[in-house]
């Protein structure tokens, strides 16, 4: 398959709205409005488009301001993207304009494609064979959009998502549109939103090959529905997956699912079994829920690979590391066996208690303060047998979580190779402290299953990382 040039797409500087309406609850309306203002709704995130934007709609002289062309052929500038949100039965006029003014870069936000068979199906067929025969890159049809965060919303999404370094492809542009609205509210940060839907002409390894090498982009995360190609996904993934990782939440794992994707995007779902070993195989990582995602992006985005499988967990709850370690065991994380001169060295700080557990994981016990969580994190992050550290804290009457967030942003500045995930367990009392480890992307879960979890993909990203290195 060509390899596509998509910068047009992800950095366009004229952009074209086939299908702007004056209507304010259109989606050709509101995507003129995500243009000018970012989204329709209100937030902090948003950012106006700053090139060149030109409307086109034969049945209006204006909309918000701009002239209205009754052709993307009558505009005298080139034009690097043209959004087409027209009825399904004039897109094919509308690709062929577009082919003519030489647009290479479309994205077809109009349904009613091959998700509803018969003569979506044919409609879409003439879409792909326009594009091909025109050398176009096309994302959709049926689909959301595209955002760049801090650059411009080409999308009916209300909003823009804080801006961050998770990138999000999604075959379904409404878990999309839910996925931002929750972004915005959880300060969650993203680099880039791409809503493909129908996947016409191109699919998932398109842009994950042009993310693998977006600067701003450091962990890529996917609901996919189906594949058309599966080979060449699996070789763009390998490729990908040396540079950063991919996590992918596949729909359509029973019976039930498979048969709901059908009317969705109109994909042929295909044996979960086989996506999951095409998926290991290509060093990808693989969700369990919409939550487990966005965890395991964000986490492996902004920490450290861990270079072998040997951990420790500090606690000062004596239950929360039983439980932690629990979880470690089953999911395959090993808990190293502290070594006698490790045991030594937390001795001679003369900080721990006399109750400390001694062993893995390392209780501290519910007393400690931030000078014990000190001393711990700094001796074991500094012993080479140790890859990485889970720091739980339980809430006692002594506990500081604001000093031991401070305390574990310092241990991590002064070790940047070795993974830390913290799990504060708590609420009202404890949000300062997970405050500030959020500040300084330090992924904080309130459940010992979850901080597992993020390690044991810290385990699989360093693991890729060593096989690349060979």
């Amino acid at each position: 398959m060509t390899k596509k040039n998509l910068d047009q797409l992800f950095e366009p500087k004229s952009i074209a709205v086939i299908g702007a309406s004056r209507k304010p609850h259109s989606v050709g309306h509101g995507i003129v409005l995500s243009l000018l203002k970012g989204g329709v709704f209100s937030s902090h995130d948003n950012v106006a488009f700053k090139g060149k934007l030109f409307l086109v709609n034969p049945n209006a002289k204006s909309i918000l301001g701009y002239n209205c062309y009754d052709s993307v052929l009558d505009i005298d500038l080139d034009i690097d993207l043209a959004i087409i949100c027209i009825p399904a039965r004039f897109v094919v006029q509308a690709m062929r304009e577009c082919a003519v003014k030489k647009v290479k870069n479309i994205i077809i936000i109009s349904a009613g494609f091959s998700e509803i068979g018969g003569v979506g199906v044919k409609l879409q067929e003439e879409v792909v064979h326009i594009a091909k025969n025109n050398n176009m890159s096309v994302v959709g049809p049926n689909c959301l959009g595209v955002i760049r965060p801090g650059v411009f919303n080409a999308s009916f999404a209300p909003c823009m998502p804080p801006k961050g370094a998770v990138a999000f492809i999604s075959q379904s542009g409404a878990l999309a549109d839910s996925i931002i609205d929750w972004s915005v509210d959880n300060r969650y940060g993203m680099s880039t939103v791409i809503s493909y839907g129908n996947k016409a002409d191109m699919d998932a390894h398109d842009y994950m090959r042009w993310l693998k090498d977006d600067e701003d982009t450091k962990s890529i995360a996917l609901y996919l529905e189906g594949l058309t190609d599966g080979k060449e996904f699996m070789k763009v993934a390998k490729e990908v997956t040396k540079k950063k990782p991919v996590i992918v939440l596949k729909g359509g794992r029973t019976a039930n699912g498979q048969k709901a994707i059908s009317s969705h995007t109109g994909s042929l779902a295909g044996s979960f079994e086989v996506y999951k070993t095409a998926f290991d195989q290509s060093g990808v990582i693989v969700a369990e829920t919409v939550e487990d995602l966005f965890d395991l992006a964000k986490v492996m985005a902004c920490q450290p690979g861990a270079k072998k499988n040997s951990v420790a967990i500090i606690t000062n709850g004596g239950g929360a590391g039983v439980l932690c370690s629990d979880y470690c065991y089953e999911l395959g994380v090993n808990l190293a066996e502290l070594k006698e001169s490790t045991l030594k060295k937390l001795d001679n700080t003369k900080l721990m208690h006399p109750a400390y557990s001694r062993r893995n994981p390392l209780d501290i016990v519910g007393d400690a303060l931030p000078s014990r969580y000190a001393a711990a994190l700094d001796i074991l992050l500094g012993e080479d047998y140790i890859s990485g550290v889970i720091v739980m804290q339980t809430l006692q009457t002594m506990t500081d979580p604001l000093a031991n967030a401070e305390i574990i942003a310092a241990a991590k500045k002064k070790y940047p190779d070795k993974p830390i995930i913290c799990t504060y367990m708590g609420g009202k009392f404890t949000s300062r402290g997970m405050k500030y480890l959020d500040e300084h992307n330090i992924p904080d879960y309130n459940d010992p299953r979850k901080a597992a979890r993020a390690m044991w993909a810290l385990i699989q990203k360093g693991k890729i990382v060593k096989e690349t290195l060979k």
